[in-house]
């Protein structure tokens, strides 16, 4: 059974959305404000997070961009906004999807299940091969010559097939002095995609137009 938390303060948004999922067998816990929901994520495991933007402490932007610095816990916003730009900030941030006040929650029912379903755990695929104790990354069965930030973006994208990563979070996970500007990460992909091009693994890591990168499932 899939555990969700909740985060929003308005208890005519918050009860029926957990009556919906409650009824689909989830189990759902429920916070009204992001310090407190900064602190059920630290104690407890959750397999997805509904998040308002508009709390009364923290907004769920910046809820997301603590978040993010420890977990990857897949997010789906849900907001009053319905400007692009919000939608695409609440993407670039890490987030997985968004939805509009008012909505139905069988709407977001659905959402949360194509989340979780896109997201669960695949069998291990033969086109990659992932050593995280030699730090290397086999691609049929050739070992690739990676820098430090390429091995940590591709391993990255296998850990997490069709998942996109927008420019910052990649950042995040080069975690290197080196790369400090966002286009640093464009030249890793493409260097990334140069050395797979001879395996015929080129068409593999894939661009979410104005959100960031992905790798498809093999």
């Amino acid at each position: 059974m899939a555990s969700v938390l909740i985060v929003d303060d308005e208890p005519r948004i918050a009860e029926p959305l957990m009556f919906a999922l409650e009824r689909e067998h989830y189990a759902v816990s429920h916070v009204a404000l992001g310090r407190d929901a900064l602190d059920a994520l630290a104690t407890r495991s959750f397999d997805l997070l509904v998040l308002d933007v508009g709390l009364p402490d923290l907004n769920g932007f910046e809820v997301l961009k603590q978040l993010r610095q420890t977990s990857e816990i897949p997010v789906l916003f849900l907001t009053a906004r319905q400007d692009e730009v919000d939608r695409i900030l609440g993407l670039e941030l890490g987030g997985d999807d968004y939805v509009t006040k008012p909505f139905s929650p069988r709407e977001v029912v659905a959402r949360i299940r194509a989340i979780l379903k896109r997201l669960s755990p695949r069998p291990p695929s033969a086109l990659w091969q992932l050593d995280e104790a030699g730090a290397r990354i086999l691609c049929k069965g050739e070992a690739l010559s990676l820098t430090r930030s390429e091995y940590r973006i591709l391993a990255a994208m296998i850990r997490h097939p069709g998942q996109v990563f927008s420019r910052t979070r990649l950042l995040d996970i080069c975690d290197s002095d080196e790369d400090s500007f966002e286009r640093s990460v464009d030249t890793h992909i493409k260097t990334l995609r140069a050395k797979l091009k001879p395996l015929q693994a080129d068409g593999l890591i894939a661009t979410r137009r104005g959100i960031g990168y992905y790798l498809e499932p093999a």
